[in-house]
C-alpha cells in the first residue's frame, strides 16, 4: 500500500508520516496540490490524504481534478485532512469527490479508521491495515 499526503505544512506531514510508518505504510509527500497532481500523474497510489487550505490550488480543486481524470486513477480513495471546522466543510469535501474527512490534529485511531472506510467504500475487504 502506498499513500500520498498533500499538505503545505511540513509538521503535519511529519506527524502523519510517523503514524503511517508505525504501521509500515509508506507515504509520499507533496507540499502543494499541483505537486500532488503531478505525483498522481507519474505514480500509483492506493490512497490520497488531502489538505484543503493550501496556497495556489486548494484541496477541493485538486480533488475535482483527480475525479475528472477519466482513468483508473480517478477512483483513488481520497481522505481530506483539514483544520477547517466550518459547518459545511464535510459536505463541500464530499461534493468535490472526497471519500471521508478528518480534522486536525489527526489522531492515529481516527486516521486508520478513515483509511479503512475509504479503502472499503466499494465493499471490498482490505487486510492492508490489519
Amino acid at each position: 500500500m502506498r499513500v500520498l499526503f498533500v499538505d503545505d505544512n511540513a509538521m503535519n506531514r511529519e506527524v502523519v508520516k510517523g503514524m503511517l510508518l508505525a504501521a509500515e505504510v509508506p507515504m509520499v509527500e507533496a507540499e502543494n496540490a499541483l505537486m500532488g497532481l503531478d505525483l498522481i500523474e507519474t505514480d500509483q497510489f492506493d490512497l490520497v490524504l488531502m489538505d484543503l487550505r493550501m496556497p495556489g490550488m486548494d484541496g477541493l480543486a485538486a480533488i475535482r481534478a483527480i475525479r475528472a481524470r477519466g482513468d483508473e486513477k480517478a477512483d483513488v480513495p481520497i481522505v481530506v485532512v483539514t483544520a477547517d471546522n466550518g459547518h459545511d466543510i464535510r459536505a463541500q469535501a464530499l461534493a468535490a469527490g472526497a471519500d471521508d474527512l478528518l480534522h486536525k490534529p489527526v489522531q492515529m485511531q481516527a486516521l486508520f479508521d478513515a483509511i479503512g472506510r475509504a479503502l472499503t467504500r466499494d465493499g471490498s475487504a482490505s487486510a492492508m491495515l490489519a
